[in-house]
């Protein structure tokens, strides 16, 4: 990567400083770990400041010539930053939303927990997965890779340069949807075990209706959910094993629509 060295007063430096920050704080915004609510906002704004100073020779020598700071350019900024941030978002949260699933079908929905990332009550279960999605992310440098994605993106996206803001914004509200099918895809094997559990409580109460089914119905659907659950959690670390992968690929699908400079059709 093509580097300049760091003057804050050659021309145009100061613009691509504050563009870079706002590149940088669009980031720290939405990723996980560097927008948990425990950690202070001195340190949040502290970390922006570092990384927009050490990324800025480089943003600088790939800098759009005519990069200026308009309403324009400081939301293109603030949108990439933020694509490069829900990407590793969406994978926890995928994660979560996993957690939030089995909770439901397993009846511990009720038991909420106050997530210390966000500050917000949850299913207990969702913030074990959060958790444990964020500790392996952070055990693989995922934080790591979310800022040599940041530097990437000043070579493959200068700074100041147009950027197609609608479809930009299209594309990661689309994104949504695969953190559901994600999430569903990690629950789903619990759902289905505590499924056949329910089916085969149903057949003994139909086959014995001596037996008081309901008594034994409730603690054995959080047995044998509790136990596929523990069960599951392997496959998930063995997919946060290779998440780059994936973030890579919503990074492609976001980024990739937000370089698409929109045509102009004339009249």
């Amino acid at each position: 990567m093509i580097t300049t060295p760091f003057d804050p007063f050659a021309p145009g430096s100061a613009t691509v400083l504050a563009l870079v920050g706002l590149r940088v704080g669009g980031l720290v915004l939405v990723a996980p770990v560097f927008s948990a609510k425990m950690i202070p906002v001195t340190l949040r704004t502290a970390l922006v400041v570092l990384l927009t100073v050490l990324l800025q020779p480089a943003a600088r020598a790939y800098a759009h010539p005519g990069a200026a700071i308009t309403l324009e350019s400081a939301f293109s900024e603030t949108l990439v930053g933020f694509a490069l941030g829900l990407g590793a978002a969406f994978i926890v949260g995928a994660a979560e939303h996993a957690g939030e699933l089995i909770a439901i079908q397993i009846g511990l929905s009720g038991a909420a927990l106050l997530d210390p990332l966000t500050n917000q009550q949850g299913p207990a279960l969702g913030q074990f997965t959060s958790l444990f999605a964020v500790t392996l992310m952070l055990a693989l440098n995922g934080h790591l890779v979310m800022i040599d994605a940041m530097a990437t993106s000043m070579r493959i996206m200068p700074v100041g340069a147009t950027l197609d803001l609608v479809g930009g914004a299209r594309a990661m509200v689309a994104m949504s949807g695969q953190l559901f099918a994600l999430g569903l895809r990690f629950a789903a094997p619990v759902i289905a075990v505590v499924l056949i559990a329910n089916v085969a409580l149903a057949i003994l109460g139909r086959a014995a209706p001596q037996l008081n089914i309901l008594t034994v119905a409730f603690p054995v659907q959080i047995g044998v959910g509790l136990m596929a659950f523990a069960a599951t959690l392997p496959v998930i670390a063995m997919f946060m094993n290779g998440w780059t992968g994936t973030y890579q690929s919503l990074l492609t699908q976001s980024l990739g629509v937000l370089s698409r400079v929109p045509a102009v059709v004339a009249r």
